[in-house]
């Protein structure tokens, strides 16, 4: 192999850097509508009344529409369902009646030929909402429990009784969510004679989307068809299925016509998916060695005001994962998903483990200090060793078993340290005259190639061009890339001759999409598989025309030739063509074509692994905290792209530490959310993100695939909470924990005056 493993350029990039790539927004159809949603003001109460006669008379308004409108008990549906949770009661509808839940929760819908027009008629809705007290501590609503999930194994009881140290910690997750550059949207085109919908702006999931949307909408699923696009980022916030998913396709089969949204910023940031805010109340046993023998935590998880397309998949990754690499004897795992009235939570990149990683990483490190123990020797001690594996931690998610596959987490670990001090992190933080530094340190395990399948198809038409088709979908992960190369290796040709085509429900009506880092795992398992047919069978039928046995062939470089006489060969391309139907090399009943379907269906995730090493400097007057240094140390089993396994770990490290010490979204006691601009909710820019060193390790290839690979989409976020808050932990000197992220200013000033307050004390006694 030669395209794989190699740091090839990006397929995309040449469009994208020229401004030819090909966004939802971008895409307009004649005679277009354009829409606004109106949306709730108030966080909770009874909807009394909407009238909406002024903004229907509006100019330049052709309808609106409110529930009345539409199918009764009209609710999306969860996609992820997990265990056997029932969570009827709890889904959202599409439009709102009778209650609102939420600031942002959508009201009625305005639609009109120019969007300008229709944002000013939505002003003209006169809303009438008794309101009702919000809920916004999910603490302290306990009536609004909707789902309890225990998770574990072994006798934790016993092992807390009769430990020798006991550790707590309690950390609080804020609530924050992946921000894509480009806002969600959306159009469909109808087309009234043939009875066929054309959408715009679907991503992540297409195929799933367009299954659900044809069943809402009463149509056969073939008669829709989701086109391609680029899209901005989709961190697992774009491309689920939302209230307006249905709405705008309803509006243009209702009417007849093109139908267009754009969300703005402000929209996105009060009604797309938010997640992570979650409580945690964790501790940790151990034995006079400073051996962990039993582990538990209990989790309140903020689900906002309903359960949307991922059901409680998050609060069930949570408590499934958070033993990590760790030999942990005794484990539980609780958590209660709370219904608040604030913005429906979902996934966001490396869910559930970015939180479940942030408390056990940073309980181990408070653990050392209380035992004594230096935080790396601590986890050297626990950690799961190469002889362990396979690991079946008796654990069930996402319905499959969870059994850590391969790996050796005490080489990773020492090389991640050997790394951070060749490059000088401890030494950097030991030195604090006149600053306050400090190096922070985490282990995590992290899954991937999530199934059940993924199906891909691969082509070689008559100029020799290579073909992809995957289920998967661009998203800004390089993945027409990544499966440009897997294919032109199984087909010994240049990928700059592979076209893929991802995401597109024509093309690939069977694919299941790019989540979970599933897209190389399994997608590029559907396609070397694919590919390697249409190899094969290249060489059959090369074998016929030439007259030779199969083993006496080569294919490299585009074309057949025979052992030993370099000058006989076939192009892909002549083969191609002697596949078409009724050539002599065709037997009868044979099918037609240099092509082949296959699908790739997977039983179990397979789990990459890594480390994190961040080094801060704390600023104690003003509470700001700087991240100078950051390290990530990651196993990914094979990179089929290095620079791009490195672009997306570097790329998750900015949006860990946007988690970690910036974004947050926050709200009054009303319920009114405080954060709907760039203002108020704080994204890291390029001046607060450091230098970050990649040690890329290929050691422990996965044995689920026959590529080897593991999943490198959330490696890069999944420690960063831990990471950084140990490090402002070391640099301030706290015995306890830091309590809550993001470390805003204001709480890492509160610690670092309870530090001080801690060592005067200390100091006069």
């Amino acid at each position: 192999m030669t395209a794989v493993g190699t740091r090839l350029a990006r397929h995309e990039d040449p469009r994208l850097l020229r401004g030819r790539g090909r966004f939802g927004d971008d895409i307009s159809a004649p005679g277009q509508l354009w829409t606004r949603v109106v949306r709730s003001p108030v966080a909770h109460g009874q909807l009394r009344g909407l009238d909406v006669s002024q903004a229907a008379q509006a100019p330049g308004i052709t309808d609106v529409i409110t529930a009345s409108h539409l199918p009764d008990g009209l609710v999306i549906p969860v996609r992820l369902a997990v265990g056997s949770h029932d969570l009827s009661a709890y889904l959202q509808p599409a439009l709102a009646a009778g209650q609102v839940r939420y600031v942002g929760e959508p009201l009625a819908v305005v639609v009109g030929a120019d969007p300008y027009a229709c944002e000013d008629a939505a002003e003209l809705v006169d809303i009438d909402i008794d309101e009702l007290p919000a809920v916004t501590d999910a603490r302290a609503a306990p009536q609004n429990i909707a789902a309890e999930l225990t998770l574990g194994y072994g006798d934790v009881d016993a092992a807390f009784r009769d430990a020798s140290h006991v550790v707590r910690v309690e950390l609080a997750i804020g609530r924050h969510t992946g921000v894509p550059l480009e806002p969600r949207c959306l159009l469909a085109v109808p087309d009234p004679d043939r009875g066929e919908l054309d959408i715009f702006g679907m991503t992540k999931v297409p195929v799933f989307n367009r299954d659900l949307l044809a069943s809402l909408l009463g149509l056969d699923e073939a008669l829709i068809h989701v086109h391609a696009v680029d899209a901005g980022g989709g961190f697992g916030i774009r491309g689920e299925f939302y209230p307006e998913d249905f709405l705008i396709p309803w509006l243009a089969t209702r009417l007849g016509r093109p139908v267009k949204w754009t969300e703005d910023r402000a929209e996105h940031l009060m009604a797309a998916n938010h997640s992570r805010q979650q409580y945690h109340r964790i501790a940790a046993a151990f034995d006079a060695a400073g051996l962990i023998t039993g582990l538990r935590d209990d989790i309140v998880h903020d689900n906002g005001a309903y359960c949307r397309t991922h059901g409680v998949a998050v609060p069930e990754l949570t408590v499934a994962m958070l033993p990590g690499p760790y030999r942990i004897p005794a484990y539980r795992g609780r958590v209660q998903v709370v219904l608040t009235n604030k913005t429906p939570c979902g996934t966001y990149r490396a869910p559930g483990r970015f939180e479940g990683t942030s408390a056990r990483e940073h309980l181990i490190d408070v653990a050392a200090g209380q035992l004594g123990v230096d935080p790396v020797e601590l986890r050297e001690r626990n950690l799961l060793t190469k002889a362990d594996m396979p690991h079946n931690r008796h654990i069930e998610t996402l319905g499959t078993d969870l059994i850590l596959d391969t790996g050796d987490y005490p080489a990773l670990l020492a090389a991640a340290v050997k790394e951070a001090d060749r490059l000088g992190y401890r030494a950097a933080a030991a030195c604090k005259q006149n600053t306050k530094r400090g190096f922070g340190l985490a282990m995590f395990v992290e899954k991937s190639g999530l199934g059940p399948q993924e199906t891909a198809d691969v082509t070689v038409s008559k100029s020799g061009a290579v073909h992809v088709a995957s289920g998967g979908t661009s998203l800004g992960q390089g993945i027409e890339t990544v499966l440009a190369q897997i294919a032109a290796d199984a087909l010994g040709v240049d990928p700059s001759v592979v076209r893929v085509v991802a995401g597109d429900t024509v093309a690939q009506p069977f694919g299941a999409g790019s989540w979970a880092s599933r897209s190389t795992v399994v997608g590029g398992s559907a396609v070397h598989q694919a590919a390697t047919a249409v190899r094969q069978r290249a060489l059959q039928l090369a074998a016929r025309i030439l007259e030779v046995a199969e083993s006496d062939l080569d294919l490299a470089d585009g074309s057949v030739t025979v052992r030993g006489d370099p000058a006989t060969r076939l192009t892909l391309a002549s083969i191609a063509r002697a596949a078409e139907p009724a050539r002599a090399h065709l037997r009868p009943g044979e099918p037609a074509g240099l092509t082949a379907r296959r699908r790739f269906e997977v039983a179990r995730m397979t789990y990459p692994y890594g480390a994190h090493a961040a080094l801060v400097e704390v600023d104690t007057g003003t509470g700001r905290v700087r991240v100078l240094r950051y390290l990530v140390a990651y196993e990914v089993g094979r990179a089929i792209n290095p620079m791009l396994v490195e672009g997306q770990l570097r790329g998750g490290v900015a949006q860990g530490i946007g988690g970690a010490l910036f974004e947050e979204f926050s709200y009054d006691e009303d319920g009114q959310p405080q954060a709907i601009t760039f203002i108020e909710y704080r994204m890291p820019t390029a001046a607060e993100i450091p230098p970050v060193d990649v040690l890329l390790s290929q050691d422990a290839p996965s044995p689920g695939n026959p590529l080897g690979v593991m999943g490198a989409g959330e490696g890069g976020v999944s420690a960063a909470g831990g990471a950084v808050a140990n490090a402002v932990r070391n640099a301030l000197g706290l015995a306890g924990g830091v309590g809550q992220l993001p470390l805003s200013p204001a709480r890492v000033r509160a610690l670092a005056e309870r530090a001080g307050a801690a060592g005067r004390q200390e100091g006069r006694s």
